[in-house]
C-alpha cells in the first residue's frame, strides 16, 4: 500500500507523474479509482485529495466515467468531446498535482503541479495522435478498441501508482519520451481534433 504522506518529498514524483498520464487518458476513471480505493481503505490520501474518498465525488467521476465510456466511442462525437477535455483534463491533473503537494515547499509544489499538468498534456496528445491515424477508418472496431485499450490503461496506470509507484512512473516516463519524440505527429493531431470538432459543431 502506497502512504504518500510517509514518501519523501523527492519520491513523490514518480507516482504522481503516473496519475498525470492516467488522468490525461481518461481523468474520470482517474479520480474514481482513486476515490474508491481510499474510500475502502486501500490509499491513505494526502490531506489534499481527501475531498476524492467521499461519495458525491466518487459517485459524479463514476457517473461521468460511464459517459465518456460510450461518447468515446462515437465516431465523431469523439472529436467534439476529446477537443473539449483538452481544457478539462489537464488543468485537473495540475490541480490533483498541487492539492497533492500540499506538504511541501512552495517551489516543490509549483514544480508539481507542473509535471502533472505536462505530464497530462503529453498523454492527452498521445492519445489524440493515436486516435488521429485510427479515426479516418471507416469500421468502428478499431477506434472502440483503442478506446477500451486507453480506458484499462488509465486504470491500471492509477492503480499501480498506489502499489508500484516506481514502476508505474517509469512506464508514464517512457510513454511520455515517445510522445515528444513524435511531437510534430502529435501538434499536427492537436489541431486536427480541433479542426474536426469545430466542423462537427458546424453541420
Amino acid at each position: 500500500m502506497l502512504n504518500v504522506l510517509q514518501i519523501p518529498s523527492s519520491e513523490l514524483f514518480a507516482p504522481l507523474a503516473a496519475i498525470g498520464f492516467a488522468a490525461g487518458l481518461n481523468l474520470y476513471a482517474t479520480v474514481s479509482v482513486l476515490g474508491l480505493l481510499a474510500r475502502f481503505g486501500h490509499l491513505p490520501l494526502p490531506p489534499g485529495l481527501q475531498l476524492l474518498e467521499g461519495w458525491p465525488v466518487i459517485a459524479a467521476s463514476t457517473a461521468l466515467f460511464v459517459i465518456e465510456f460510450f461518447a468515446d466511442k462515437i465516431p465523431a462525437f469523439d472529436l467534439i468531446w476529446n477537443a473539449l477535455h483538452t481544457f478539462i483534463r489537464v488543468p485537473v491533473a495540475g490541480l490533483l498535482a498541487y492539492q497533492a503537494t500540499r506538504q511541501l515547499s512552495p517551489e516543490h509544489q509549483l514544480l508539481a503541479t507542473l509535471l502533472g499538468a505536462a505530464v497530462a498534456l503529453a498523454a492527452h496528445g498521445g492519445k489524440t495522435a493515436v486516435r488521429a491515424a485510427v479515426t479516418p477508418s471507416p469500421e468502428p472496431l478499431s477506434n472502440i478498441t483503442l478506446s477500451l485499450g486507453e480506458d484499462a490503461l488509465a486504470i491500471g496506470l492509477t492503480w499501480l501508482a498506489t502499489r508500484h509507484p516506481y514502476v508505474a512512473g517509469t512506464l508514464a516516463t517512457i510513454f511520455v519520451v515517445i510522445i515528444v519524440i513524435l511531437t510534430r505527429w502529435v501538434i499536427r493531431a492537436l489541431r486536427a481534433l480541433f479542426r474536426g470538432a469545430e466542423h462537427e459543431l458546424a453541420r
